[in-house]
């Protein structure tokens, strides 16, 4: 790992890319229009990136739809495929230094959390996609002896995929890794409060081998260039990372459009339940901070409710604040940093209204408070609410933030119920030292994915998404790829 002042240093030499990539180079917007990157630590200008809107994104799907029919991607042999995402994965890894560099400067992520977990991640997407395309086949239907019932996997075209800033190059790689590996063309529009580490992963691809206008990056406001996107007729399949509101209002386009399919990973407000027979309360505490304050609690798997089984919840909650004293802002390019500041200051804000929120809704401040930071740079302040319940708006609304509501409950019954009172469906997490309990639990739970004591924790083989308000489909794991092929059914009279 390399020190604050080796960081610092390499922060004052790198250069962005800030236009959009659309057919294999560089252009401007055509409006010419631009938006400013800021450093959310400092609040310093990065650079100014390329504004896309409909003019844009035509260009960009134009491209890609001339590259999908030309053959040279969709119809190329997987083993090709392969070998050109293989050497993309290896041009990351050589490059993994710069895009941790990135996404710290554009995000506020600290730099500990890009080289441990974004970066890394993000190759092992690539490599373990990339590899398993030449090895997913095709079926035979069991037909009568006179027939004969072909079922066979086919990229599904053009895809557009928009792609969230929290985990900007991790999350876009959950969408490009499968869609590219299947032989689709792809229009990415990054959000445009993160857009560097896409922009300079897109070089990279053409740099590995990927036809011009296979991959396509167009930056832009949700408003303009995900609109125009989520609209566009020669569009076949929308992948989204984002809030459940924005997800309802591209579902609705999609149904405006062409009805292409709109596979969606959208907002959480996931539950934790601790019981009285979890053994190790100190672990247990350990994993409940770390589940709101990991990357500031800007996650959409964040554990944003914690239910506490009222016989050991006093003694939990001394513990949990001890551990989330751990978690203190400050610059994101000090390794031993473990939280940033906010994207930005509206996000910043919008803590702070929740916080205030809660107070005025009775909750009782066990650690940390509104944010006010002294001098540059969005950073929040970790926070613990206790005496909340259900009807408050800290509990039932995503707040994108660090900030924890806790209650009590009784019974197994009345945490399940607790947990599962919620529009949302993404994650949970159960502390229990009894199997049957940790079965029946997850069980329970409305939700696409469960731990057991633990938070978090995943790769690539398993499948990452939500039900409910959550969503739809599922990124990671062979069952990304049903989202970005089409099956075709051949029956054949023998």
């Amino acid at each position: 790992m390399r020190t604050l002042t080796e960081w610092t240093a390499l922060a004052q030499d790198i250069s962005f890319r800030a236009q959009a990539w659309i057919d294999g180079e560089f252009r401007p917007s055509i409006s010419g229009d631009t938006f400013p990157a800021i450093n959310p630590a400092t609040e310093e200008l990065l650079v100014d990136v390329a504004s896309c809107d409909t003019p844009d994104i035509d260009a960009a799907v134009v491209a890609a739809r001339r590259v999908f029919k030309a053959g040279d991607w969709s119809r190329a042999a997987p083993a090709e495929r392969k070998r050109v995402l293989l050497k993309l994965a290896d041009l990351l890894e050589q490059h993994a230094d710069e895009f941790a560099l990135i996404d710290t400067l554009d995000m506020g992520k600290t730099i500990s959390e890009m080289t441990a977990i974004d970066v890394p991640d993000a190759i092992d997407c690539l490599r373990w996609t990339a590899e398993c395309i030449d090895k997913v086949y095709g079926e035979i239907a069991p037909t009568k002896p006179s027939t004969l019932g072909l079922i066979t996997r086919h990229p599904v075209g053009v895809v557009g995929a928009i792609t969230p800033w929290n985990y900007p190059l991790l999350m876009a790689m959950w969408k490009l890794a499968p869609a590219l590996a299947a032989g689709n063309s792809v229009v990415l529009k990054p959000s445009e409060k993160a857009s560097l580490s896409c922009l300079r992963f897109a070089e990279l691809a053409r740099d590995a081998g990927l036809p011009n206008g296979v991959l396509n990056v167009v930056p832009g406001f949700g408003h303009t260039a995900g609109k125009a996107l989520a609209l566009h007729m020669d569009v076949d399949a929308l992948a989204f990372t984002g809030s459940t509101r924005v997800a309802g209002m591209l579902m609705q386009y999609a149904g405006q459009s062409n009805l292409k399919r709109v596979w969606i990973e959208a907002g959480g407000k996931s539950p934790l339940i601790v019981f009285e027979d979890c053994q190790n309360i100190e672990a247990a505490a350990r994993g409940a901070a770390g589940a709101i304050f990991t990357n500031q609690g800007e996650v959409c798997i964040a554990g944003s409710r914690l239910y506490v089984q009222n016989s050991i919840r006093e003694p939990f909650i001394e513990a949990l604040k001890r551990f989330a004293g751990k978690y203190q802002p400050g610059n994101p390019l000090d390794p031993k940093v473990r939280m940033g500041p906010m994207v930005d200051k509206a996000q910043l804000d919008t803590v702070n209204r929740y916080v205030q929120s809660a107070i005025d809704e009775g909750g009782r401040i066990e650690h940390g408070g509104l944010s006010m930071p002294e001098g540059k740079g969005f950073f929040p302040t970790p926070t613990i609410i206790t005496e909340t319940h259900q009807a408050m708006t800290c509990v039932r609304e995503e707040i994108f933030g660090p900030v924890l509501a806790v209650a009590g409950f009784d019974t197994e019954e009345e945490a399940i119920a607790l947990a599962n009172d919620s529009i949302y469906g993404l994650g949970a997490s159960v502390w229990t030292d009894n199997l049957s309990r940790a079965h029946r639990v997850a069980g329970a739970i409305e939700s696409g994915m469960v731990w057991v004591n633990g938070w978090g924790e995943g790769d690539t083989t398993m499948p990452f998404g939500g039900v409910k308000g959550s969503g739809n489909g599922r990124d990671k794991s062979l069952h990304a790829l049903d989202k970005y092929s089409e099956l075709k059914s051949v029956w054949i009279s023998l």
